[in-house]
């Protein structure tokens, strides 16, 4: 496969280990190209390891990695061409402004890339406070001067860990508009993140890890077309309406305070409700709830544990 053709970031069978510990186990992920990628897990997942995996910057025990089709463990610091970003918090000389860090990042690298310095500190809006200390920043500050380093070499490929971590309210905000702008220009990101929400906002497609294992990858819209959809029904006699809704095909089905939980199709619900008026039983609330991310990850990472589990016991 040719590099123009080859996707931005391919892994197959990726695994860490450090002695007993197995950090990342057999993990495949496939970034295509215009992805705003989300790589959800809990803290100490494996999300940070895998990306410094990606990057080069440590080797992995088994597996294969490719960045748009060229091998960091093969080529080096040149396969890394057109791929930038941060692991962890971005890190700066204190004392400097943030204009004359990325002055220094750029001496290292073609003359060219000294020019973008305003262009990278106009789009994370720093351009106003390039001349101050970086010691005076705020967090939010060293997370955009952290991307704005990233950008000098104008990447194809935007790995991002944990990017609004420690950021209040109005940071967290600033940053997914950044990521947002950043992916309109045709920039494919990689984003780790434990935070629900933001995943669910920002990205289209994700990969959910659970102690070092892929519990799902692929598209927010088939996550949640394979979770089913939930239904709330309250009706005039709810243990009649609970066994007319167990012979119609009700999955998951409860009862709490008097309301019907349970999963059921469209069609099953039409049916049920035809079902429940030739009974007699009237219904007095009928609703659909859509399953959120985290409804989602809190159940496929329970039910890899569950499995861990058995095959332990």
């Amino acid at each position: 496969m040719t590099e123009l053709a080859a996707e931005p970031v391919v892994a197959r069978g990726l695994v860490k280990r450090y002695g007993e510990l197995i950090a990342v186990d057999h993990v495949d992920l496939t970034v295509e190209r215009g992805d705003v990628f989300g790589y959800l897990g809990p803290n100490g997942a494996g999300k940070t390891t895998s990306l410094r995996m990606l990057l080069g910057l440590i080797r992995p025990t088994a597996g294969s990695i490719g960045l748009f089709g060229r091998d960091p463990l093969e080529l080096g610091a040149r396969a890394l061409d057109g791929v930038a970003g941060f692991v962890e918090a971005p890190r700066f000389y204190p004392y400097l402004s943030g204009r004359r860090n990325l002055r220094l990042l750029a001496d290292y690298d073609e003359p060219r890339t000294r020019k973008r310095i305003e262009e990278v500190l106009d789009l994370v809006e720093l351009r106003d406070r390039g001349n101050d200390r970086v010691g005076g920043y705020s967090h939010g500050m060293k997370q955009r001067l952290g991307i704005a380093a990233s950008l000098l070499r104008a990447p194809r490929l935007l790995l991002l860990d944990e990017p609004t971590t420690g950021l209040d309210p109005a940071g967290m905000r600033d940053m997914r508009s950044l990521v947002r702008r950043l992916s309109s220009e045709g920039i494919t990101v990689l984003l780790s993140s434990h935070l629900l929400a933001e995943v669910e906002e920002l990205c289209n497609r994700v990969a959910i890890i659970r102690r070092g294992r892929i519990a799902y990858e692929g598209t927010l819209v088939e996550l949640k077309e394979q979770a089913g959809t939930t239904w709330r029904l309250r009706a005039t006699d709810p243990e009649r309406a609970r066994a007319i809704a167990l012979a119609g095909g009700a999955t998951d089905l409860g009862v709490v305070d008097g309301e019907l939980h349970f999963t059921a199709s469209e069609e099953a619900v039409a049916a049920l409700t035809i079902a429940l008026g030739q009974a007699r039983v009237g219904i007095t609330s009928l609703r659909v709830e859509a399953a959120t991310l985290e409804d989602l990850f809190l159940e496929l990472t329970e039910q890899r544990d569950q499995v861990g589990e058995e095959a332990a016991a």
